[in-house]
């Protein structure tokens, strides 16, 4: 029961980060999605870059920048920020499934020229009730995730920054048993993320606009196990490049139009399917050469993942090609004020079929600012489809300013 269990719920966090899978019956030859543990790390904390479709490598340094690109803290315009971001998930399917989001940073040396930055991640998987042999309910356990993060940016230039953040991940799939040989306890890992911010103002007609670029490397680290050391999986580590223009349309009136393209850095799982007796000349052999591929998937380091993640797929530059994801979106603000925002997430039918539209508003005072966005997913049978989610911050000058009075 143990097995079959933990399968459950690691098949839900699976399902929790895609779409239906009836699509991989249909296409069951071309379905191969990539396999991560803690796969909840995927998931965008906040309504800002959900509402724009998953977006926020290269925008303008928000609270929430530890999960995008904690690089862009350092050219943040105020000394410090908090914020609290909650989204319920799956709301379609059930009702106590949640990610819960805390960060915040601090300018800290006399150049504002340096941040340090912190965020708590959690994500509820809700109440799990579980049967004995005859079907009676024994107990209800409660999986979770979570990760907390540390993180520090520089300016390296006026123009470039970069940054890094120390990440500790803690998954709690574990099901207590009566016999201590086969219980199961939660399983931890630590993980890094190097980013960097470029940003310049280039003067177009009479305007002066900003033109943003972005990278991060994230979640570089060890592997985590389910199993008590057996079985490790990979962590969601991921390539996110993106870039920004902003400009005036009229006085007080601004749009910012981004581009972001995600690669998660993670080997493909080998697939019997893909080893058949034509190739390999028989059933023993093609059985032996898909065994070989398993274990070396299975042995294979998390650093030497990330560099054979760009050529493993089975299918080759097609399948590789498969695997990014991108997402479209823009932001339209009134004097910093009040905000309007849109955009377009897609991921290839193949590999996960996750594609929907995200939109979203908000405004900011001098202390408090509030976000929300709502998700429609192109497929009506998504579970995906109807998601919220809603930042609250505040922001440490306004707060200061008004103590001040």
């Amino acid at each position: 029961m143990n097995k079959k269990l933990k399968s459950l719920l690691i098949g839900l966090l699976a399902i929790a980060i895609s779409t239906p899978i009836a699509l991989a019956q249909e296409t069951k030859n071309e379905f191969n999605p990539v396999q991560t543990g803690v796969a909840a790390l995927n998931i965008a904390p906040d309504a800002r870059g959900a509402s724009m479709g998953d977006l926020g490598v290269s925008t303008d340094p928000d609270v929430n920048s530890q999960y995008w690109n904690p690089s862009k803290y350092a050219f943040a315009y105020s000394k410090g920020s908090i914020g609290l971001s909650y989204t319920p998930w799956l709301r379609k399917l059930v009702n106590d499934i949640f990610l819960a989001n805390l960060a915040g940073y601090w300018k800290i040396g006399r150049n504002d020229n340096q941040a340090l930055s912190a965020s708590l991640r959690y994500f509820s998987l809700g109440e799990v009730n579980m049967n004995d042999a005859s079907g009676v309910a024994t107990q209800t356990i409660n999986p979770y995730e979570m990760a907390v993060d540390l993180g520090y940016s520089r300016k390296l230039s006026e123009k470039f920054s970069m940054g890094v953040a120390f990440r500790y991940i803690y998954s709690d799939l574990s099901i207590p048993e009566s016999d201590v040989s086969t219980s199961t306890s939660g399983a931890s890992a630590f993980a890094a993320d190097i980013a960097g911010y470029y940003t310049t103002y280039p003067v177009i007609g009479r305007n002066e606009c900003q033109w943003s670029w972005g990278w991060n490397i994230s979640n570089i680290g060890s592997k985590i196990s389910y199993n008590n050391g057996e079985d490790p999986a990979f962590l969601p580590a991921n390539l996110r490049l993106g870039t920004t223009f902003a400009f005036p349309v009229a006085d007080y009136h601004n749009i910012a139009i981004s581009f972001d393209a995600n690669k998660l850095l993670v080997p493909t799982k080998p697939r019997q399917s893909d080893y058949t007796a034509d190739e390999y000349g028989s059933d023993p052999e093609a059985q032996e050469a898909y065994n070989n591929a398993l274990i070396d998937w299975e042995n294979m380091s998390s650093i030497s993942g990330i560099f054979k993640s760009f050529a493993d797929a089975p299918g080759g530059f097609k399948e590789e090609m498969r695997e990014i994801t991108l997402s479209v979106g823009a932001e339209y603000n009134y004097n910093q004020q009040f905000f309007l925002r849109a955009g377009y997430f897609y991921e290839n039918e193949y590999k996960g079929n996750r594609q929907y539209f995200g939109m979203g508003a908000g405004f900011a005072l001098n202390v408090i600012r509030l976000d929300a966005s709502y998700m429609l997913a192109t497929a009506q049978t998504s579970p995906l489809d109807q998601t919220l989610r809603f930042t609250l911050a505040f922001d440490m000058d306004g707060l200061k300013e008004l103590i001040g009075k």
